[in-house]
């Protein structure tokens, strides 16, 4: 049964302002693109677009999405702006909040408050005797309660792990800040959920990037809940041919990559697809967590850490290229990219495979040369702009922010470079992400941008989060575009992001979300 999709601005993605009249589709594929007239008495159905706007389904290059979903159902602490704001909600969430259990939230972000006051554990205790486990909107950073502490075994003479800080007062008692690995120790007592749990928070996340006009994402959920395989089957029981038909390409935890080599566990293409190995060498600028070169310029004595010695690195990497596999990796910092580069420019991915590097946000010139020689993707998270500007002047100071953020430079370097959100760290819509990417600042801001030469034209912005996410998923084939053979998945919008004034593309509502020909949304 063919379907004729027409009377709407249709953009291909193929080339700048490339538009077509009508686009035929058949069994989840496009079969053509191009006249009305020639197209329509080909077609058995017709889906009149009523003047909408057409792309190739948004794609989002780097998300957790059990994650985001969780967010949906429990406290989100982003809002807040400033911490007797934060105080003031949580002891509202936590007032029906059964005793005794955990409470746990994210989303809190100090830079975001007027003094940048972090909360402390006694403030937290004040609320509520449950233990408590916030995390920062970063993930690399939590404040815990003391009775968090407690069940930690966290006390005056625990020692900092390898891999973390137990941020401290005068008397060496803790604060409740945690960074890095010292929050996996608390981490590590909280119930982990089961696959019902887990189900529950999927769904709502499909659902919501469905009605946000995403039809795939790269996520990163397999080991984050102690096994592989609960994430794995919430997947399983949300997506799928006659369930919520969405694209997932599952990055695969380091600390479970080998388990499910040796289980060959399997997925369900094309919905499920299993992708790189993940792992993370550093932290975030946020927190000065991010692993540089040179000293933080507000924090002279601080260069960040790295979160895996030289040799897990190597490890893991070649446990990696063991099984044939490509590896993505989180590397904010300088330093942490270099250490990358030492080991898989000595050990590169099985020819066809390409290593995926997740945020690049300070580089250099010699890193950016040496990346141009390697089988390379880039994950880039244009809202982290706005997020971070201006106080992430303050913590790289000048001379480093020629290649901060450079998205710009990289893409006139020829890079793969793919548009994603790092949901639930940031706000998972796509019109954010493509905003800050053309404009690099924050809505309603009117000044010219930050670092304004690293702008993006509009339809650099829109193939970020379509022909260049499909790109980093080795799909450039077969998504991304709207072309003879590629996957009939749309977003379709009711305004042109391409053409409308910078703040109306703010405004865009979803009109409809297709899948493999499929209308999975529909809005009002």
């Amino acid at each position: 049964m063919k379907t004729i999709w027409h009377n709407g601005m249709i953009y291909t993605m193929e080339k700048v302002g490339e538009t077509v009249d009508a686009v035929l589709t058949e069994d989840g594929t496009i079969v053509e693109a191009g006249s009305f007239d020639t197209l329509r008495t080909q077609a058995d159905n017709e889906v009149d677009l009523h003047g909408a706007v057409m792309y190739p389904g948004f794609i989002d290059s780097h998300m957790h999405m059990i994650g985001h979903g969780s967010r949906l159902l429990q406290l989100d602490l982003s809002y807040v702006n400033s911490a007797e704001d934060m105080l003031g909600r949580l002891k509202e969430a936590s007032a029906d909040h059964p005793a005794g259990e955990w409470f746990t939230a994210d989303g809190w972000n100090e830079n975001n408050f007027l003094d940048r006051r972090i909360v402390t554990r006694s403030e937290l205790d004040s609320i509520s005797t449950s233990p408590m486990f916030l995390k920062r909107t970063c993930r690399h950073a939590a404040l815990a309660n003391s009775k968090a502490l407690e069940l930690a075994g966290i006390t005056k003479d625990t020692p900092d792990p390898g891999n973390g800080t137990i941020v401290r007062d005068e008397s060496g008692e803790a604060t409740g800040l945690l960074l890095e690995g010292a929050a996996d120790l608390v981490e590590a007592v909280i119930p982990v959920p089961d696959e019902a749990v887990l189900t529950r928070a999927l769904q709502a996340s499909v659902e919501d990037l469905l009605a946000r006009g995403i039809t795939g994402a790269v996520t990163d959920d397999l080991g984050y809940y102690e096994d592989y395989r609960n994430p794995l089957q919430a997947f399983r029981n949300v997506i799928g041919e006659d369930k919520l038909k969405f694209r997932a390409h599952l990055l695969r935890r380091s600390t479970v990559f080998q388990l499910l080599m040796e289980d060959e566990a399997t997925y369900d293409e094309p919905w499920i697809h299993g992708g790189e190995m993940k792992f993370f060498i550093d932290g975030a600028l946020g927190g000065r967590t991010a692993l540089l070169n040179e000293p933080y310029s507000d924090d002279p004595e601080n260069s960040g850490m790295a979160v895996l010695t030289d040799e897990e690195i190597r490890k893991n990497v070649e446990l990696a290229r063991h099984y044939g596999e490509a590896v993505a990796v989180h590397t904010i910092g300088d330093k942490a990219l270099e250490k990358l580069l030492d080991v898989i420019e000595v050990n590169p991915p099985a020819a066809g495979k390409r290593d995926r590097i997740i945020h690049v946000n300070v580089l250099s010139d010699e890193l950016v040369d040496r990346l141009e020689k390697l089988p390379v993707i880039l994950d880039i998270q244009p809202v982290f702009v706005p997020s971070d500007f201006p106080w992430v002047k303050d913590r790289l100071g000048e001379e480093r922010m020629a290649w901060a953020y450079a998205w710009k430079k990289l893409i006139d370097r020829g890079f793969i470079c793919g548009g994603g959100s790092d949901a639930p760290v940031e706000e998972v819509d796509p019109l954010l992400g493509i905003y800050a990417a053309a404009y690099r600042r924050k809505p309603g801001e009117t000044h010219g941008g930050y670092l304004p030469e690293e702008k993006l034209s509009r339809y650099e912005s829109v193939a970020l989060f379509t022909s260049g996410s499909a790109a980093t998923m080795d799909k450039a084939d077969s998504r991304g575009k709207i072309a003879k053979g590629f996957d009939a998945d749309f977003t379709i919008l009711d305004r042109d992001l391409l053409t409308v004034d910078s703040e109306d593309m703010l405004k865009a509502k979803t009109v409809m979300t297709v899948v493999a020909g499929e209308i999975m949304y529909k809005g009002k």
